[in-house]
């Protein structure tokens, strides 16, 4: 079980000075089955006026900053300590049919399915329709194990869309993503999300970090890191397993959860309102370093 160091720095360099601002933090990781939190912390620069700590609606920690004095630039700092682990899949082949797991889900049959119907449903940047299912089709044949399936179809994106941080923005359409087959982690992680809940599967978008290595022979640069999103699916009295389209596996110990919601507006690193600054620039750097193997 490897231990982490991560660290995200979020710098916002504003043209005019700003008044006020508030702000919505989701940068810290919590306990589950696949991590244990040793240690973690969020800090802001400048110093706030006010700072709360609480959940949000989906058990994410969600921290609250105020800064009430002018200012022409903000910086977030978080900083985990995080144990991992890798848990071992159930074969995949000994799993529910789809169709059964979407008709449980619908009829809400056990208590928990009350609280995963919801994520079947469309959401701001995931949409449901024929396209998606048609993507989804040749993975989903009738009686197919889900989790088979669900493989499948991960390893099915991996291989036809391509990876281009050039091609598309957070307000690209995904259908125009669908048709040009090209876009980053969390554009595959919709599409992923699109297809499953167009067949009236339950899944939800995760976002967070995975370690990554620098080319052979290379030093490993501190903070040139990006944060990262994935997709979970919930299969009854299993849980919800975790599949990354972007690289086509299921998530392992190099991945470390952050929040989980419906899409990525739920679980944006930061969202908030400001008074003044004009146009800003934005830095982002993150730096997921191991530190040590722990027995």
């Amino acid at each position: 079980m490897p231990e982490y160091s991560v660290t995200h720095v979020s710098r916002y360099d504003y043209e005019e000075t700003v008044s006020l601002c508030q702000n919505l933090a989701l940068m810290e990781p919590q306990d589950s089955i696949w991590q244990t939190v040793r240690s973690a912390r969020i800090d802001c620069n400048p110093m706030p006026s006010s700072h709360h700590r609480r959940r949000d609606y989906f058990g994410n920690a969600i921290h609250y900053f105020s800064i009430e004095q002018p200012h022409s630039h903000i910086e977030f700092t978080a900083s985990t300590d995080v144990i991992t682990n890798d848990i071992q899949l159930p074969d995949p082949s000994s799993t529910p049919a789809f169709e059964l797991v979407r008709d449980q889900i619908q009829r809400a049959l056990a208590p928990e399915d009350l609280d995963v119907l919801q994520f079947t449903l469309p959401s701001r940047f995931v949409p449901t329709g024929r396209a998606y299912a048609e993507l989804a089709s040749r993975q989903f044949t009738p009686g197919r194990p889900i989790l088979e399936a669900a493989l499948a179809l991960n390893q099915q994106i991996y291989s036809e869309f391509t990876y281009d941080g050039e091609a598309t923005t957070i307000l690209t359409p995904l259908s125009e993503v669908l048709s040009i087959r090209r876009g980053v982690c969390q554009d595959f992680s919709h599409i992923f999300l699109a297809a499953l809940r167009s067949l009236g599967l339950p899944c939800r978008y995760v976002s967070g970090y995975i370690e990554t290595y620098p080319p052979e022979g290379q030093a490993r640069l501190q903070g040139a890191d990006a944060s990262h999103a994935w997709v979970s699916i919930f299969i009854p009295e299993l849980g919800w397993i975790d599949l990354d389209p972007t690289n086509g596996k299921p998530r392992t110990h190099e991945y470390v959860q952050a929040a989980a919601g419906r899409d990525y507006q739920d679980v944006s690193p930061l969202r908030g309102v400001l008074f003044g600054g004009g146009k800003h620039k934005v830095h982002v750097s993150v730096d997921v370093r191991r530190k040590e193997a722990v027995a």
